[in-house]
């Protein structure tokens, strides 16, 4: 999407987010969605339970086409949450912005095939037409092509790539236009309901460099000076997201009520979107969360460099937020 469009559509969502009236309150999160991602998912349950109302919050979406879109509202000052990745936070950070990272999911991208190929492994993707979502360097890409040159094999310059959009890839890998496919959890889930098979997950190779355990690469991101000025508003917003997380890790009925939100209809897909999502809630201490963000910095320092990770050289101090009892 140009740039054009994101402001435009950003632009277009905030007109509608403040025709409503509302104003912001001490006790007030605006909060922007994107309307078939996970944190709709979660805001749902929320809502359902009344959690917000417990915790005596009152949340308003704006609802935006793309996760630069989002980016772009926060910096504007028309939302004080969003969902993004810890080394756009990072990099935010160097430039002189006070953005906050806290963890809110470890899943990550697949290397999809069809149940039939002949791929089983990274050494197997020589030759082969692969489809890359986002760019040559995107951190998932990077990782991949990483870990296959442990093998022996150069996929940029031994495989067929091709770049583009999460959802144009994961349609036209459908059709068969490739032999493989690297994108997001949700599209490469997408694929698994229709009978694809992964050969890797992304998390399974961060321990190849030194990551501990699951790292959650996405998680809400907001202005520690609003923070700072909110700090019990924003741990009560926290504290509901854990516990609306916690039904769906733990109830299976919950799952089939915002089925039709996930966009699936058989249960064995629902599943399949159910697991996925479970496996990438986060469980670890903020401390090791932050301990292997840092060591992955310089992974990708090394791999991709300024372009991707800007102009630092370590991880930024202060990305990670710390509720209270965290500190």
């Amino acid at each position: 999407m140009s740039n054009l469009r994101i402001a435009i559509s950003w632009l277009c969502g905030c007109v509608a987010f403040y025709s409503s009236g509302d104003r912001a309150s001490a006790d007030m999160i605006r909060l922007a969605i994107q309307k078939t991602g996970t944190v709709s998912w979660e805001l749902d349950v929320m809502r359902a339970h009344q959690l917000d109302k417990q915790a005596g919050i009152v949340i308003k979406t704006l609802e935006l086409a793309s996760p630069e879109a989002g980016k772009i509202a926060l910096r504007g000052g028309s939302v004080d949450v969003i969902a993004a990745d810890w080394l756009w936070v990072s990099r935010e950070r160097e430039l002189g912005a006070k953005l906050v990272f806290y963890p809110y999911s470890s899943a990550l991208g697949a290397l999809m095939v069809p149940e039939n190929s002949s791929v089983r492994n990274l050494v197997d993707l020589q030759n082969k037409r692969i489809a890359v979502a986002g760019g040559p360097i995107d951190k998932s890409w990077l990782l991949l092509r990483a870990a296959a040159k442990q093998k022996g094999v150069d996929l940029a310059a031994q495989a067929d790539v091709v770049y583009g959009s999460p959802a144009l890839l994961a349609g036209k890998m459908l059709r068969g236009d490739f032999d493989a496919m690297l994108n997001y959890w949700n599209f490469s889930t997408q694929l698994e309901t229709r009978g694809f098979r992964q050969v890797v997950g992304i998390d399974d190779l961060l321990s190849k460099f030194g990551i501990d355990g699951p790292l959650s690469m996405i998680g809400y991101v907001f202005d520690e000076t609003w923070a700072a000025a909110h700090p019990d508003t924003i741990t009560r917003f926290l504290g509901a997201s854990q516990k609306a997380r916690q039904i769906l890790l733990t109830s299976d009925a919950e799952w089939e009520r915002i089925a039709p939100l996930v966009g699936v209809h058989e249960a064995s897909a629902l599943k399949i979107y159910r697991d996925r999502y479970r496996q990438g809630i986060p469980r670890r201490p903020i401390d090791a969360e932050e301990q292997d963000a840092r060591a992955l910095y310089r992974v990708l320092l090394t791999l991709g460099g300024a372009a991707l990770v800007g102009q630092g050289k370590e991880l930024a101090p202060g990305t990670y937020y710390r509720m209270g009892a965290e500190n």
